[in-house]
């Protein structure tokens, strides 16, 4: 493990200037506090633009700014502002917080954007993320009606990755459940354990819906696992994406494993907020999510011998 420095004492005392409401006092006030520890040289905790979802992509940067994060990963979505590498450049420059990874547009609600060709969308994530020195690329497995597309996604994902030092990281998804079945949307497959990418993306909602087993997987992958969504889900067959700790995955187990590891990746908070009743409960679950992650995300400090 690289060699760390000690970690600042905690405080729940906001900096001058930084209005804070009573709920998020006592969420900050009821998140359990970070022992003394080691912070994890290479580990960022980022936030996803997606976990701040309806508002914009501007706004997530600066909840992430205001509340501790390490930087963001941008969901390339229908916001122009999240398609605009300029304008990213600018808030990112604003508010002086980096931009640690793009996710490329691949959701079903962004088929269309940045084009319909799969491959030009990778292409330009991969352009976006060069310009704004951002490390990496999330991206998803192709869906099966995609068929050249995903005939060629294993080997062009691997010959892309050998043009760049941006690192194209294929997530893990989840197979559709209905009435004891299960059916994959996804081509090769929904699991990326057994395709060889370079790199992957662990996410623990999706693990939850697929029922696989988180930890068995980030120890299959051992040095491919390059990039964490940090969520939680209670094993529905919906994607959920919980504050992490409200549901049954092991992500303080993990996060710890991360730490003695020596993990020098990146973990993003990517949680759903969209049923929030204010941008306080909102910023509330942001800040909770934070402090469960820093907590686990550290390695035990070293025991000093008595005397």
């Amino acid at each position: 493990m690289a060699s760390v420095e000690a970690a600042p004492t905690t405080s729940t005392t906001p900096p001058p200037g930084l209005v804070v409401t009573p709920r998020q006092e006592a969420a900050v006030a009821a998140a359990p506090q970070v022992p003394a520890a080691r912070p994890l040289a290479g580990g960022l905790v980022a936030l996803s633009t997606a976990s701040t979802y309806p508002e914009s992509t501007a706004t997530a940067f600066e909840m992430a700014a205001r509340l501790g994060y390490d930087g963001v990963e941008i969901m390339v979505w229908t916001d122009p502002v999240s398609q605009d590498p300029q304008a990213l450049r600018r808030l990112r420059d604003y508010h002086g917080i980096p931009i640690l990874a793009i996710h490329a547009p691949c959701l079903l609600l962004t088929q269309r954007v940045w084009g319909s060709d799969p491959w030009a969308k990778l292409q330009r994530a991969r352009s976006v993320a060069e310009s704004l020195e951002t490390p990496t690329v999330v991206v998803h497995p192709p869906f099966r009606w995609q068929r050249d597309y995903a005939r060629d996604f294993v080997a062009g994902i691997d010959r892309m990755a050998g043009e760049t030092d941006i690192r194209f990281a294929v997530e893990n998804m989840f197979p559709l459940r209905a009435r004891g079945r299960e059916v994959s949307a996804y081509a090769p497959d929904w699991s990326p354990i057994d395709d060889g990418y370079r790199h992957v993306t662990l996410d623990l909602s999706h693990t939850s819906v697929s029922r696989s087993d988180a930890l068995a997987m980030a120890d299959d992958l051992g040095d491919r696992l390059a990039h964490i969504h940090m969520a939680d889900g209670t094993g529905l067959a919906k994607d959920e994406h919980l504050v992490p700790g409200r549901g049954t995955q092991p992500c303080a187990e993990l996060l710890e494993r991360l730490a003695v590891n020596g993990f020098a990746g990146t973990v993003v908070v990517e949680i759903n907020t969209r049923r929030a009743e204010s941008r306080d409960q909102r910023e509330a679950d942001l800040a909770e999510a934070l402090a469960f992650t820093r907590l686990n995300l550290a390695a035990p400090a070293e025991v000093t011998p008595a005397g």
